[in-house]
């Protein structure tokens, strides 16, 4: 078979083109159909960005958008703490009692389906209901509290990897120097860690924003997330809103990975030319 100056057959070449299209055909042609004139999402009938200002005057979904935005931040933000004090639990302190037991109901929501995650959250805020009157009902606490359940255990995995690839002759170094625990953590090992936080943050993040089955059970009718408004807009027919909020979310996406992959360029350019200087 011919063979290619990357080495790559043609035959890998064309497999690889049609995965790529398997997974953006779709995205591309909702992002056209958003600027389309009719209502009707199957019918083409002209270019128009109405149905982006349809959106934005749509109270209830912006009201869901600020809930879910603001859910996943506080989720994240919360699930990186407290994942944090997992992983280093998991990584640092040295066999203990009950040490496979607290890192299975670490780890638990990480293969548990959504479904009997959610259900099980219902059941203990309605026993806690009925036993002390907490929660008197349910809403973005709710929500709040299952979904930093299920991300922290994210937040754990990636923390307690980069916990355990670090070497830990540099933190016993500085303690020899006199350093306490607390001054060695914050001034060695979380900046060795902090690319590991941002990366377990922006992963709760998303996992948070994106969620709907766990959120269905536990929420109430004072909090909408936006997952849920938009399931709930799709089985009643698909509005071609629906278009433009998903055209605005891949923008949204693209535009922070572009940034990101331009921070990351210039980094590897600076340390390139320092290297270079250096010798």
């Amino acid at each position: 078979m011919a063979q290619y100056s990357g080495g790559v057959s043609l035959f890998n070449k064309v497999l690889l083109g049609l995965g790529f299209f398997f997974l953006y055909a779709p995205m591309l042609v909702l992002i056209v159909y958003s600027f389309n004139s009719s209502s009707r999402v199957n019918i083409w009938a002209g270019f128009s960005a109405k149905w982006y200002g349809e959106l934005f005057r749509d109270e209830a979904m912006m009201s869901a958008l600020g809930v879910s935005l603001k859910l996943a931040f506080a989720s994240a933000s919360t699930a990186v703490v407290l994942g944090t004090l997992a992983a280093i639990v998991l990584a640092r302190v040295g066999r203990f009692p009950g040490r496979m037991l607290f890192g299975g109901m670490v780890t638990a929501p990480l293969v548990m389906p959504e479904v009997i995650t959610g259900l099980s959250l219902l059941l203990l805020f309605v026993g806690l209901a009925n036993a002390v009157g907490w929660p008197a009902e349910r809403g973005f606490l709710t929500i709040w509290i299952a979904h930093v359940t299920f991300c922290m255990a994210f937040v754990t995995v990636v923390v307690s990897s980069r916990l355990g690839e670090m070497d830990q002759s540099l933190e016993e170094a500085a303690m020899d120097l006199g350093a306490n625990r607390f001054k060695t953590f914050c001034l060695i090992t979380l900046p060795i860690i902090a690319p590991a936080l941002v990366s377990g943050w922006l992963l709760a993040f998303t996992l948070s924003l994106d969620d709907l089955v766990i959120a269905s059970f536990v929420s109430g009718p004072s909090s909408t997330t936006l997952p849920m408004i938009v399931f709930s807009s799709v089985r009643m027919g698909l509005s071609p809103k629906i278009n433009a909020l998903a055209t605005l979310m891949i923008a949204v996406v693209f535009i922070g990975a572009l940034i990101s992959y331009w921070l990351l360029l210039r980094d590897e350019k600076q340390r390139l030319a320092a290297s270079q200087s250096s010798s």
